[in-house]
């Protein structure tokens, strides 16, 4: 089963679910809210993304860190590490496919991996 990582009022995450629920796939919803990622978590996405992929840095989340924690968002580690502490920064959403592959966002490559058809 797919696992959707997000919030529940991001658009990405909407058309995400909405896509997913359109096409009959089975997949499991996680609000960083609610559930916020792990650091074993975050660093598998780092590891799978790259750091510069998984760190949203056009958000407002992004522009009230300090330089300091800003430059950390270079490195896998120092991504994961913000991502942990700050799941709002991750870009969205974050998908765990089912072969164990991870990807952020949701646009033509994320849909066709997912075998969803354009829009």
């Amino acid at each position: 089963m797919v696992r959707l990582y997000g919030l529940k009022n991001c658009d990405s995450c909407k058309s995400a679910a909405k896509a997913l629920d359109a096409a009959g796939l089975a997949y499991e919803f996680i609000d960083f809210k609610k559930s916020p990622p792990d650091a074993a978590t975050t660093a598998r996405w780092a590891e799978a993304v790259g750091a510069k992929k998984l760190v949203n840095r056009g958000g407002t989340t992004w522009r009230k860190l300090d330089e300091g924690a800003q430059a950390l968002a270079d490195a896998e580690e120092g991504a994961a590490m913000l991502v942990k502490d700050n799941p709002s920064l991750a870009k969205r959403p974050v998908i765990e496919h089912d072969d164990g592959a991870v990807t952020v966002g949701f646009d033509q490559a994320v849909k066709a991996k997912l075998g969803l058809g354009a829009d």
